[in-house]
Protein backbone atom coordinates (compact mmCIF):
# COMPACT_ATOMS: atom_id res chain seq x y z
CA UNK A 1 0.00 0.00 0.00
CA UNK A 2 1.81 2.98 -0.79
CA UNK A 3 1.87 6.39 0.54
CA UNK A 4 -0.61 7.63 -2.06
CA UNK A 5 -3.15 5.33 -1.05
CA UNK A 6 -2.30 6.04 2.68
CA UNK A 7 -2.79 9.51 2.24
CA UNK A 8 -4.86 10.03 -0.85
CA UNK A 9 -8.75 11.28 -1.28
CA UNK A 10 -8.25 14.41 0.67
CA UNK A 11 -4.67 15.35 1.18
CA UNK A 12 -4.79 15.66 4.97
CA UNK A 13 -1.34 15.23 6.55
CA UNK A 14 -0.26 14.42 10.05
CA UNK A 15 0.07 17.14 12.72
CA UNK A 16 2.49 15.33 15.24
CA UNK A 17 4.90 12.41 15.63
CA UNK A 18 3.96 8.69 16.40
CA UNK A 19 6.17 9.64 19.99
CA UNK A 20 3.92 12.16 20.52
CA UNK A 21 0.86 9.60 20.51
CA UNK A 22 2.89 6.98 22.07
CA UNK A 23 3.05 9.59 25.56
CA UNK A 24 0.02 10.53 25.61
CA UNK A 25 -2.17 7.42 24.89
CA UNK A 26 0.30 5.31 27.60
CA UNK A 27 -0.60 7.44 30.07
CA UNK A 28 -4.37 6.86 29.06
CA UNK A 29 -3.66 3.19 28.90
CA UNK A 30 -2.59 3.14 33.02
CA UNK A 31 -5.47 5.42 33.35
CA UNK A 32 -8.64 4.73 31.51
CA UNK A 33 -10.39 1.88 34.22
CA UNK A 34 -14.38 1.74 34.15
CA UNK A 35 -15.32 0.12 30.32
CA UNK A 36 -15.45 1.42 26.62
CA UNK A 37 -18.08 4.15 27.37
CA UNK A 38 -15.42 5.75 29.81
CA UNK A 39 -12.64 5.24 27.74
CA UNK A 40 -14.13 7.15 24.87
CA UNK A 41 -14.64 10.09 27.59
CA UNK A 42 -11.09 9.76 28.42
CA UNK A 43 -10.09 10.70 24.66
CA UNK A 44 -12.54 13.53 24.30
CA UNK A 45 -11.26 15.05 27.48
CA UNK A 46 -7.00 14.49 26.83
CA UNK A 47 -7.41 15.09 22.92
CA UNK A 48 -10.42 16.92 21.84
CA UNK A 49 -11.01 19.30 25.21
CA UNK A 50 -6.91 19.82 26.38
CA UNK A 51 -4.90 19.17 23.27
CA UNK A 52 -7.07 20.21 20.21
CA UNK A 53 -5.99 17.80 18.05
CA UNK A 54 -9.31 17.96 16.59
CA UNK A 55 -12.93 19.39 17.21
CA UNK A 56 -16.05 18.06 19.21
CA UNK A 57 -18.36 17.47 15.60
CA UNK A 58 -15.35 15.47 14.32
CA UNK A 59 -14.41 13.45 17.42
CA UNK A 60 -18.56 12.36 17.78
CA UNK A 61 -18.63 11.43 13.60
CA UNK A 62 -15.40 9.28 14.46
CA UNK A 63 -17.07 7.50 17.49
CA UNK A 64 -20.02 7.05 15.80
CA UNK A 65 -18.48 4.90 12.79
CA UNK A 66 -16.53 3.20 15.06
CA UNK A 67 -19.20 1.68 17.39
CA UNK A 68 -21.25 0.99 13.60
CA UNK A 69 -18.24 -1.32 13.15
CA UNK A 70 -17.61 -4.25 14.51
CA UNK A 71 -14.69 -4.72 17.19
CA UNK A 72 -13.56 -3.11 20.50
CA UNK A 73 -14.67 0.73 19.88
CA UNK A 74 -12.73 2.42 22.18
CA UNK A 75 -9.66 0.74 20.68
CA UNK A 76 -10.62 1.33 17.16
CA UNK A 77 -11.73 4.91 18.42
CA UNK A 78 -7.95 5.47 19.94
CA UNK A 79 -6.24 3.36 16.88
CA UNK A 80 -8.19 6.48 14.47
CA UNK A 81 -6.92 9.03 16.71
CA UNK A 82 -3.17 8.32 16.14
CA UNK A 83 -3.82 7.95 12.60
CA UNK A 84 -4.98 11.20 12.40
CA UNK A 85 -1.87 12.75 13.99
CA UNK A 86 0.56 10.60 12.99
CA UNK A 87 -0.35 8.37 10.23
CA UNK A 88 -0.22 4.57 10.22
CA UNK A 89 2.84 5.10 13.06
CA UNK A 90 0.81 7.00 14.84
CA UNK A 91 -2.00 4.64 14.90
CA UNK A 92 0.33 1.46 15.96
CA UNK A 93 1.68 3.87 19.10
CA UNK A 94 -1.56 4.70 19.94
CA UNK A 95 -2.98 0.97 20.05
CA UNK A 96 0.85 -0.42 21.62
CA UNK A 97 0.74 2.57 24.31
CA UNK A 98 -3.27 1.90 25.01
CA UNK A 99 -3.05 -1.92 25.32
CA UNK A 100 0.05 -3.02 26.90
CA UNK A 101 -0.25 -2.01 30.17
CA UNK A 102 -3.76 -4.06 30.94
CA UNK A 103 -2.06 -7.08 28.62
CA UNK A 104 0.89 -7.24 30.52
CA UNK A 105 -1.03 -6.67 34.23
CA UNK A 106 -3.34 -9.83 32.45
CA UNK A 107 -0.36 -11.89 31.47
CA UNK A 108 0.91 -11.81 35.47
CA UNK A 109 -1.79 -12.83 36.58
CA UNK A 110 -2.02 -15.78 34.53
CA UNK A 111 1.54 -16.63 35.17
CA UNK A 112 0.85 -16.49 38.98
CA UNK A 113 -2.93 -18.01 38.91
CA UNK A 114 -0.99 -21.11 39.86
CA UNK A 115 0.19 -20.04 43.06
CA UNK A 116 -3.68 -19.80 43.91
CA UNK A 117 -4.41 -23.62 44.47
CA UNK A 118 -5.08 -23.66 48.00
CA UNK A 119 -8.64 -23.26 49.71
CA UNK A 120 -8.14 -19.03 49.84
CA UNK A 121 -6.67 -18.85 46.59
CA UNK A 122 -10.20 -20.87 45.36
CA UNK A 123 -12.20 -17.94 47.06
CA UNK A 124 -10.76 -15.28 45.46
CA UNK A 125 -11.25 -16.58 42.39
CA UNK A 126 -14.43 -17.56 43.08
CA UNK A 127 -14.96 -13.84 43.83
CA UNK A 128 -13.78 -12.77 40.22
CA UNK A 129 -16.29 -15.05 38.64
CA UNK A 130 -18.96 -13.35 40.76
CA UNK A 131 -17.69 -10.31 39.56
CA UNK A 132 -18.02 -10.92 35.90
CA UNK A 133 -21.47 -11.81 36.85
CA UNK A 134 -22.22 -8.31 37.92
CA UNK A 135 -20.28 -6.64 35.65
CA UNK A 136 -22.13 -8.40 32.15
CA UNK A 137 -25.37 -7.86 34.40
CA UNK A 138 -25.18 -3.97 34.69
CA UNK A 139 -23.77 -4.35 30.27
CA UNK A 140 -26.98 -5.88 29.70
CA UNK A 141 -28.80 -3.73 31.53
CA UNK A 142 -27.03 -0.43 30.41
CA UNK A 143 -27.03 -1.50 26.88
CA UNK A 144 -30.92 -2.25 26.67
CA UNK A 145 -31.75 0.67 28.16
CA UNK A 146 -30.21 2.59 25.20
CA UNK A 147 -30.32 0.01 22.27
CA UNK A 148 -33.44 -1.53 23.09
CA UNK A 149 -35.93 1.34 23.84
CA UNK A 150 -38.67 0.04 22.04
CA UNK A 151 -41.03 -2.75 21.23
CA UNK A 152 -39.40 -3.89 17.83
CA UNK A 153 -35.62 -3.97 18.75
CA UNK A 154 -36.67 -5.57 22.23
CA UNK A 155 -38.53 -8.21 20.51
CA UNK A 156 -34.92 -9.01 18.53
CA UNK A 157 -33.13 -9.18 21.47
CA UNK A 158 -35.50 -11.57 22.91
CA UNK A 159 -35.45 -13.76 19.86
CA UNK A 160 -31.56 -13.21 19.66
CA UNK A 161 -31.57 -14.76 23.53
CA UNK A 162 -33.74 -17.35 23.23
CA UNK A 163 -31.84 -18.31 19.58
CA UNK A 164 -28.52 -18.71 21.72
CA UNK A 165 -29.82 -20.45 25.06
CA UNK A 166 -31.31 -22.75 23.04
CA UNK A 167 -28.72 -23.40 20.28
CA UNK A 168 -25.62 -22.82 22.17
CA UNK A 169 -22.54 -22.64 19.48
CA UNK A 170 -20.69 -19.68 17.48
CA UNK A 171 -22.96 -20.46 15.30
CA UNK A 172 -26.00 -19.61 16.88
CA UNK A 173 -24.88 -16.29 17.64
CA UNK A 174 -23.88 -15.13 14.08
CA UNK A 175 -27.50 -16.21 13.21
CA UNK A 176 -28.72 -13.90 16.13
CA UNK A 177 -26.48 -10.95 14.74
CA UNK A 178 -27.36 -11.91 10.45
CA UNK A 179 -31.08 -12.54 11.48
CA UNK A 180 -30.73 -8.80 14.16
CA UNK A 181 -30.11 -7.00 11.21
CA UNK A 182 -32.56 -8.36 8.88
CA UNK A 183 -34.88 -7.36 11.12
CA UNK A 184 -33.76 -3.92 11.64
CA UNK A 185 -33.87 -3.34 7.94
CA UNK A 186 -37.20 -4.44 8.12
CA UNK A 187 -39.06 -3.25 11.49
CA UNK A 188 -36.66 -0.15 12.08
CA UNK A 189 -36.35 2.34 9.16
CA UNK A 190 -38.91 4.47 10.57
CA UNK A 191 -36.60 5.55 13.47
CA UNK A 192 -33.54 6.42 11.88
CA UNK A 193 -32.28 9.83 12.36
CA UNK A 194 -30.27 12.17 10.69
CA UNK A 195 -26.62 11.22 9.79
CA UNK A 196 -24.17 13.26 11.57
CA UNK A 197 -20.48 15.48 10.77
CA UNK A 198 -18.31 13.80 8.79
CA UNK A 199 -14.03 13.67 9.47
CA UNK A 200 -11.64 12.88 6.74
CA UNK A 201 -9.08 9.67 6.93
CA UNK A 202 -7.03 11.16 4.12
CA UNK A 203 -7.54 7.24 2.81
CA UNK A 204 -8.09 6.63 -0.82
CA UNK A 205 -10.29 4.13 -1.36
CA UNK A 206 -7.99 1.78 -3.11
CA UNK A 207 -6.65 1.49 -0.15
CA UNK A 208 -9.86 0.92 1.95
CA UNK A 209 -10.75 -2.21 -0.41
CA UNK A 210 -7.23 -3.48 0.37
CA UNK A 211 -8.19 -3.47 3.98
CA UNK A 212 -11.57 -4.83 3.48
CA UNK A 213 -10.15 -7.38 0.95
CA UNK A 214 -7.66 -8.55 3.08
CA UNK A 215 -9.97 -8.24 6.64
CA UNK A 216 -12.47 -10.63 4.32
CA UNK A 217 -9.41 -13.04 2.83
CA UNK A 218 -8.38 -13.76 6.74
CA UNK A 219 -11.66 -14.21 8.14
CA UNK A 220 -13.04 -16.95 5.42
CA UNK A 221 -9.25 -18.61 4.65
CA UNK A 222 -8.41 -18.44 8.56
CA UNK A 223 -10.29 -21.88 9.40
CA UNK A 224 -8.97 -23.74 6.20
CA UNK A 225 -5.47 -22.64 7.02
CA UNK A 226 -6.03 -23.28 11.10
CA UNK A 227 -6.34 -27.05 10.07
CA UNK A 228 -2.91 -27.36 9.55
CA UNK A 229 -1.05 -25.95 12.79
CA UNK A 230 -2.22 -25.01 15.78
CA UNK A 231 -1.12 -21.68 15.84
CA UNK A 232 -2.92 -20.75 12.92
CA UNK A 233 -6.03 -22.14 14.86
CA UNK A 234 -5.91 -19.90 17.70
CA UNK A 235 -5.38 -17.06 15.47
CA UNK A 236 -8.49 -17.88 14.07
CA UNK A 237 -10.10 -17.96 16.90
CA UNK A 238 -9.39 -14.71 18.02
CA UNK A 239 -9.79 -13.37 15.40
CA UNK A 240 -13.32 -14.47 14.54
CA UNK A 241 -13.88 -13.48 17.66
CA UNK A 242 -12.62 -9.66 17.23
CA UNK A 243 -14.48 -10.05 13.86
CA UNK A 244 -18.07 -10.73 14.43
CA UNK A 245 -18.23 -8.56 18.09
CA UNK A 246 -21.11 -5.93 18.19
CA UNK A 247 -21.75 -3.39 20.57
CA UNK A 248 -18.39 -3.41 23.06
CA UNK A 249 -15.95 -5.39 24.94
CA UNK A 250 -18.38 -7.39 27.03
CA UNK A 251 -19.62 -9.16 23.86
CA UNK A 252 -16.46 -10.55 23.06
CA UNK A 253 -17.04 -13.32 25.95
CA UNK A 254 -19.60 -15.22 24.70
CA UNK A 255 -17.42 -15.62 21.21
CA UNK A 256 -14.25 -16.37 23.48
CA UNK A 257 -16.32 -18.78 25.27
CA UNK A 258 -17.45 -20.63 22.52
CA UNK A 259 -13.15 -20.57 20.70
CA UNK A 260 -11.80 -21.49 23.85
CA UNK A 261 -13.64 -23.46 26.42
CA UNK A 262 -15.76 -25.67 24.12
CA UNK A 263 -13.01 -27.09 22.87
CA UNK A 264 -11.18 -27.95 26.03
CA UNK A 265 -8.24 -25.15 25.37
CA UNK A 266 -8.65 -23.52 28.47
CA UNK A 267 -10.64 -24.75 31.41
CA UNK A 268 -13.78 -23.02 32.53
CA UNK A 269 -12.78 -21.92 35.56
CA UNK A 270 -9.85 -20.78 34.45
CA UNK A 271 -11.36 -18.41 31.84
CA UNK A 272 -14.15 -16.71 34.18
CA UNK A 273 -11.13 -16.00 36.75
CA UNK A 274 -9.30 -14.19 34.03
CA UNK A 275 -12.58 -12.39 32.66
CA UNK A 276 -12.96 -11.24 36.68
CA UNK A 277 -9.71 -10.21 36.75
CA UNK A 278 -9.58 -8.10 33.78
CA UNK A 279 -12.59 -6.09 35.34
CA UNK A 280 -9.99 -4.93 37.92
CA UNK A 281 -7.17 -3.29 34.59
CA UNK A 282 -7.32 -0.20 32.95
CA UNK A 283 -7.28 0.01 29.14
CA UNK A 284 -9.58 -2.02 27.10
CA UNK A 285 -11.07 -5.52 27.69
CA UNK A 286 -9.83 -7.14 24.53
CA UNK A 287 -6.69 -7.40 26.55
CA UNK A 288 -8.65 -10.40 28.18
CA UNK A 289 -6.94 -12.19 24.75
CA UNK A 290 -3.39 -12.11 26.58
CA UNK A 291 -4.38 -13.95 29.20
CA UNK A 292 -6.34 -16.69 27.31
CA UNK A 293 -3.26 -16.61 25.19
CA UNK A 294 -1.55 -17.30 28.11
CA UNK A 295 -3.05 -19.89 29.79
CA UNK A 296 -4.03 -22.19 26.76
CA UNK A 297 -3.49 -26.17 27.37
CA UNK A 298 -1.40 -26.38 24.61
CA UNK A 299 0.89 -24.54 21.94
CA UNK A 300 1.70 -21.76 21.40
CA UNK A 301 0.84 -20.59 25.15
CA UNK A 302 2.52 -18.64 27.32
CA UNK A 303 4.29 -14.91 25.81
CA UNK A 304 4.00 -16.60 21.90
CA UNK A 305 0.11 -17.73 22.64
CA UNK A 306 -0.55 -14.59 24.45
CA UNK A 307 1.01 -12.32 21.58
CA UNK A 308 -1.04 -14.52 18.93
CA UNK A 309 -4.08 -13.61 20.70
CA UNK A 310 -3.91 -10.26 21.12
CA UNK A 311 -2.65 -9.40 17.66
CA UNK A 312 -5.95 -11.56 16.09
CA UNK A 313 -8.23 -10.52 18.50
CA UNK A 314 -7.21 -6.52 17.71
CA UNK A 315 -6.53 -6.88 13.80
CA UNK A 316 -10.12 -7.49 12.35
CA UNK A 317 -11.46 -4.43 14.00
CA UNK A 318 -8.51 -2.28 12.59
CA UNK A 319 -9.08 -3.51 9.37
CA UNK A 320 -12.45 -2.80 9.08
CA UNK A 321 -12.47 0.77 10.55
CA UNK A 322 -9.13 1.68 7.71
CA UNK A 323 -11.48 -0.09 4.96
CA UNK A 324 -14.47 1.43 5.99
CA UNK A 325 -13.40 5.08 6.31
CA UNK A 326 -13.22 6.08 2.43
CA UNK A 327 -16.95 5.54 2.15
CA UNK A 328 -18.06 6.07 5.36
CA UNK A 329 -19.99 9.22 4.52
CA UNK A 330 -21.24 8.04 1.73
CA UNK A 331 -22.89 4.56 3.02
CA UNK A 332 -24.23 5.97 6.31
CA UNK A 333 -26.85 8.37 4.49
CA UNK A 334 -28.55 5.08 3.72
CA UNK A 335 -31.51 4.52 5.93
CA UNK A 336 -31.54 0.93 5.84
CA UNK A 337 -28.04 0.55 6.44
CA UNK A 338 -28.61 2.30 9.67
CA UNK A 339 -31.61 0.74 10.60
CA UNK A 340 -29.90 -2.67 10.25
CA UNK A 341 -27.20 -1.73 12.47
CA UNK A 342 -30.03 -0.62 14.88
CA UNK A 343 -31.23 -4.18 14.51
CA UNK A 344 -28.24 -5.80 15.23
CA UNK A 345 -27.21 -3.86 18.19
CA UNK A 346 -30.71 -5.56 19.64
CA UNK A 347 -29.63 -8.84 18.90
CA UNK A 348 -26.21 -7.83 20.21
CA UNK A 349 -27.77 -7.47 23.87
CA UNK A 350 -29.99 -10.30 23.59
CA UNK A 351 -26.36 -12.81 23.10
CA UNK A 352 -24.92 -10.94 25.94
CA UNK A 353 -28.05 -11.75 28.33
CA UNK A 354 -28.01 -15.25 27.38
CA UNK A 355 -24.23 -15.56 28.14
CA UNK A 356 -24.93 -13.73 31.68
CA UNK A 357 -26.87 -16.81 32.00
CA UNK A 358 -24.78 -19.60 31.02
CA UNK A 359 -21.88 -19.73 31.32
CA UNK A 360 -21.80 -17.30 34.21
CA UNK A 361 -24.72 -17.67 36.09
CA UNK A 362 -24.39 -21.28 35.70
CA UNK A 363 -20.80 -21.28 36.80
CA UNK A 364 -20.46 -18.23 39.35
CA UNK A 365 -23.84 -18.50 41.68
CA UNK A 366 -23.62 -21.77 43.36
CA UNK A 367 -25.63 -20.42 46.85
CA UNK A 368 -27.40 -18.09 48.12
CA UNK A 369 -24.50 -15.79 49.47
CA UNK A 370 -23.12 -15.92 45.86
CA UNK A 371 -26.48 -13.81 44.38
CA UNK A 372 -26.28 -11.94 47.53
CA UNK A 373 -22.63 -11.00 46.72
CA UNK A 374 -23.44 -10.49 42.80
CA UNK A 375 -26.22 -8.16 43.91
CA UNK A 376 -24.40 -6.30 45.65
CA UNK A 377 -21.78 -5.97 43.40
CA UNK A 378 -24.32 -4.85 40.73
CA UNK A 379 -25.94 -2.13 42.85
CA UNK A 380 -22.51 -0.96 43.48
CA UNK A 381 -21.69 -0.48 39.90
CA UNK A 382 -24.95 0.82 38.64
CA UNK A 383 -26.57 2.86 41.62
CA UNK A 384 -23.13 3.81 43.85
CA UNK A 385 -21.46 4.07 39.97
CA UNK A 386 -18.47 2.33 41.96
CA UNK A 387 -15.43 2.20 39.90
CA UNK A 388 -14.89 -1.20 38.16
CA UNK A 389 -12.00 -2.00 40.15
CA UNK A 390 -13.50 -1.59 43.15
CA UNK A 391 -16.09 -4.00 43.23
CA UNK A 392 -13.36 -6.27 42.01
CA UNK A 393 -11.52 -5.84 45.15
CA UNK A 394 -14.66 -6.00 47.07
CA UNK A 395 -15.69 -9.32 45.75
CA UNK A 396 -12.51 -10.97 45.41
CA UNK A 397 -12.12 -10.28 49.28
CA UNK A 398 -15.65 -11.33 49.94
CA UNK A 399 -14.83 -14.82 48.00
CA UNK A 400 -12.05 -15.70 50.02
CA UNK A 401 -13.78 -15.05 53.64
CA UNK A 402 -16.57 -17.15 52.15
CA UNK A 403 -14.30 -19.81 51.29
CA UNK A 404 -12.66 -19.56 55.16
CA UNK A 405 -15.76 -18.99 57.41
Amino acid sequence: MSDSDVRGGTGAEAKGTAGEVFRVFLKLGVTSFGGPIAHLGYFRDALVVRRKWLDEKAYADLVALCQFLPGPASSQVGFALGFLRAGPMGAAAAWAAFTLPSALLLFAFALFAGALDNPLGAGLLHGLKIVAVAVVAQAVWGMARSLCPDRERAGIALAALVLVTLAASAFAQIAAILSGALLGWWLCRDKVGEAGQTVAFGLSKRAGIICLSLFAFLLFGLPLAGQMTQGLAVFDTFYRAGALVFGGGHVVLPLLEAGVVEPGWVPQDAFLAGYGAAQAVPGPLFTFAAYLGAVLHMPPTGVAGAAIALVAIFLPGFLLLMGVAPFWDRFRQFDAARAAMMGTNAAVVGILAAALYDPLWTTAILAPADFALAAVGFLLLTVWKAPPWVVVVLCALAGMALAVF
